[in-house]
């Protein structure tokens, strides 16, 4: 290999010894040298990035733009440029000095030599490293599976809609927000600056998943050309009469700030489930932004992922989507409506209803015009088009999906409300709607009022679907009286409803974890709720 192979190679974080014991790579002297002034000239550019509108104004300001200075600049950045090749010679001698690292280049380019080959890919996983020089594991464009389980691109969230010439200044200015504060504003884990924070804390995130779950490590590429970081834990070994969990697979999407090496697989991977965890387009190792289409797609590259190379059926995956990643479950479960069923913790309605209160009313307009246009994350919509199974967890002092931790004002409300009124039509009338409403501003727990019998709302429910059938919405109710409508809804709101006492992103205990309810049916002699 050329000692120019070696400059460009991509940084080793970690070496896996029998299978999963783990020991940090420790670079060398020039190597150490060489990476500590490349990660510093790139931390200020990060630094420079997001501070440049600043930056600018106080350079004019201070007469700066004139061509004295811009010559000065040009020296300056000369001298930088000249200061990053020799850190890379630096780097790149270390390296190639490094026995460790010569073995992991090794295995890193039969690899990519051989990608079909998986003993060779087996011993590229005995390393942790730059996730960008990972060879492709899975490619959307590659697989031929059935037409109906595809992802439809038609799904888009940009709008349609006449052109007004008095609102072009809004929707430029709505334009420019998006693309280059905004989407980072709604998707903080996106900013590289937070990444490089972080970045120790991953990298151990990972070696525990590997270590203490033999987690292994996937590249997924999207039909857009993204790669998605993706690990796997499975746990079908483990299925016995006793845990009968590992069957079933956990596709979990991550916050707005969230990593899968730090996230919410900690709950389903302790109840012995089978797990799949993903990072959004630019977080972690994924490639892209995290705009509305690439995390579809995202999305979908995950799902058929699970479906075509993992061996799972669409009736065995369940979608477990925390906050902002309840949106990328439910866009999931309307392509995938066969689905186990959707648990979304600490999920929200509309993202509009959101970001309104907490920016200046002035900008009110651009602001509802640069989320409906570029990033409408509308939960509602898409429950409109899944008939599943549906939980919703809700955290009674959220601080950010409820104004000022109250939890009458929480967003889960209005969406559990929502999907209640459209699957029940005839029991959430008006009337119930607002009892509903007013029960919801106390923790669940507090609202178990109801003189109404749970078995008696259960042969009931069992009655409708034996008699006709088991799709929404449930034509039920309309004949019934006020009392029995309200024992009802109270009914429903418990089976799609669990409240957790904790804040926004407090983990989520086990026991507030479940497979979601569904409508009960008899088959052969027995009742399945």
């Amino acid at each position: 290999m050329s000692f120019f192979n070696y400059i460009l190679s991509p940084r080793l974080y970690k070496v896996y010894r029998d299978g999963s014991i783990q020991k940090l790579y420790e670079p060398g002297g020039f190597e150490k040298w060489g990476d500590q002034i490349i990660s510093t000239l790139s931390l200020m550019w990060n630094i420079s990035y997001y501070t440049s509108p600043l930056i600018i104004t106080f350079l004019y300001r201070r007469g700066y733009f004139v061509a004295e200075s811009i010559t000065s600049f040009a020296k300056v950045s000369t001298g930088i440029g000249l200061l990053v090749v020799i850190s890379l010679c630096m780097r790149g001698f270390g390296r190639s000095s490094s026995v460790s690292y010569r073995n992991f280049v090794k295995a890193l380019e039969q690899a990519k030599e051989n990608v079909s080959n998986q003993n060779l890919k087996d011993k590229l996983r005995a390393y942790d490293f730059e996730f960008k020089d990972w060879p492709v594991d899975f490619n959307v464009k590659d697989v031929n599976g059935d037409p109906s389980k595809r992802y439809d691109v038609t799904l888009n969230t940009n709008r349609t809609k006449p052109f007004w010439i008095s609102t072009l200044p809004c929707e430029i200015a709505a334009y420019i927000a998006i693309h280059t504060f905004g989407i980072r504003m709604i998707y903080p884990g996106s900013i590289r600056l937070l990444q490089s924070f972080l970045h120790p804390i991953l990298v151990q995130g990972r070696a525990k998943l590997v270590e203490e779950e033999s987690a292994i490590r996937y590249k997924l590429r999207t039909i857009d050309g993204n790669d998605i970081d993706t690990v796997f834990i499975d746990h079908r070994a483990d299925n016995t009469e006793k845990n009968a969990n590992g069957r079933t697979l956990v596709i979990c999407s991550e916050g707005n700030a969230g990593f899968y090496e730090i996230g919410i697989m900690t709950t389903p991977i302790a109840m012995k489930y089978s797990v799949l965890g993903w990072n959004h387009p630019g977080f972690g190792g994924s490639t892209g932004l995290p705009y509305p289409q690439q995390d579809q797609n995202a999305i979908d590259a995950v799902m058929q992922f699970a479906i075509h190379k993992l061996g799972f059926q669409p009736e065995e995956i369940l979608l477990f989507g925390w906050s902002i990643g309840g949106y990328s479950s439910l866009v999931a479960a309307t392509q995938y409506p066969d689905v186990k069923g959707v648990v979304l913790d600490a999920t929200f309605d509309d993202v509009l209803q959101l970001a309104i209160p907490r920016m200046p009313n002035s900008i009110s307009g651009i602001v509802r015009i640069a989320i409906r246009d570029y990033v409408n994350l509308n939960n509602i919509e898409l429950i409109n088009q899944y008939n599943g199974p549906v939980l919703l967890i809700r955290r009674t002092e959220d601080e950010i999906i409820a104004e000022d931790n109250e939890l009458a004002t929480n967003r889960g409300n209005h969406l559990l409300i929502h999907l209640l009124k459209t699957r029940f039509p005839n029991i959430f009338q008006t009337e119930q709607i607002e009892r509903i409403t007013k029960k919801l501003s106390q923790p669940l727990e507090k609202a178990k009022d109801s003189t109404g019998s749970d078995e008696l709302m259960h042969s009931l429910l069992l009655s409708y679907v034996s008699e006709n059938s088991k799709q929404y919405p449930v034509d039920i109710g309309e004949e019934y009286t006020m009392d029995l409508r309200n024992q009802m809804s109270e009914y429903l709101v418990r089976k799609h409803l669990i409240d957790f006492k904790s804040t926004h992103c407090t983990p989520l205990p086990t026991e507030n974890f479940r497979i979601p309810w569904d409508l009960p049916t008899v088959e052969n002699g027995f009742i399945f709720t």
